[in-house]
């Protein structure tokens, strides 16, 4: 394994010591910043700490300090702290129309031999109309709960 070194300017050390004792941060961004600076080999550092008293110290294992030094030492010290933007750009499949169709449907008689619509009813049956290439129940059920309806209740109207 690659073994990566933390030096920490003067400035770096400060900020870090200031977001770990000061205000309001996710703890995530907390538990980097205090692994920087007792992994830090720099001139200001005056004690340094091993990987095992530091993962002893914070309950993390050793792999999370191993990934944070490398990611500091690649990326710098604001994706160490903060971590990588995401980089996945979901598209939506249902759009206004389709919700209209979809909301249509519910509202609807259920089929033969149900006593009400199911979330893997209503999918299937909108596809089977070619409202959609496919969805999924759950999917089905996020339109359903945004607009206050469910296929439980009984029939609106």
């Amino acid at each position: 394994m690659k073994k990566y070194i933390v030096t920490l300017t003067k400035d770096e050390r400060e900020t870090l010591r200031a977001l770990t004792s000061k205000g309001k941060h996710k703890s995530q961004k907390i538990l980097n910043a205090l692994i920087l600076l007792g992994c830090d080999e720099g001139e200001y550092q005056i004690n340094r700490s091993t990987n095992e008293e530091i993962s002893q110290i914070l309950n993390i294992s050793m792999r999370k300090i191993d990934r944070l030094k490398e990611r500091f030492v690649s990326e710098g010290i604001e994706v160490a702290l903060n971590g990588r933007k995401r980089k996945r750009i979901y598209t939506k499949k249902a759009d206004g129309d389709f919700e209209a169709h979809l909301i249509a449907v519910s509202c609807g008689e259920p089929p033969e031999g149900f006593a009400r619509w199911s979330l893997r009813l209503l999918a299937d049956k909108v596809v089977e109309l070619e409202y959609i290439d496919s969805i999924s129940h759950e999917t089905v059920r996020s339109i359903l709960k945004k607009t206050k309806l469910s296929p439980g209740n009984k029939k609106v109207g």
